[in-house]
């Protein structure tokens, strides 16, 4: 069955960079797209940043376009998501997620993506 693992979190400064990891265990195909999104308690989960898996394609936040990266390495089955310019309102528990929905390029709510994994912590602090 398919698992996504994440890795790569931690506790940076403000201004700082980490890359976050996702690897797919179980199936090469995981559905249409596969994206990053970040929950904060008290908050709903937002997507970050998703990339077309069959079609191509990148979609991110506006808040943090132009210092996020997605990317993926086919032939390690690894999401990344490289994060440059970090802010404390960038703190969140960041999940990976997969969906098979052809409508998730761009999300209007977490219910398009159907596998998730179990998130790992970035704290940004000023």
């Amino acid at each position: 069955q398919v698992r996504l693992v994440e890795s790569g979190g931690g506790s940076v400064q403000a201004g700082g960079s980490l890359r976050l990891s996702c690897e797919v265990q179980g199936l090469t195909y995981v559905g249409y797209c596969m994206g990053w999104f970040r929950q904060v308690p008290g908050k709903e989960r937002e997507a970050v940043a998703t990339i077309g898996v069959q079609f191509g394609g990148e979609s991110y936040a506006d808040s943090v376009k132009g210092r996020f990266t997605i990317s993926r390495e086919n032939t390690k089955n690894t999401l990344t998501l490289q994060m440059n310019s970090l802010k404390p309102e960038d703190t969140a528990m960041y999940y990976c997620a997969a969906s098979a929905r052809r409508d998730c390029l761009i999300p209007t709510t977490s219910g398009k993506y159907n596998i998730w994994g179990q998130g790992t912590q970035v704290t940004v602090s000023s």
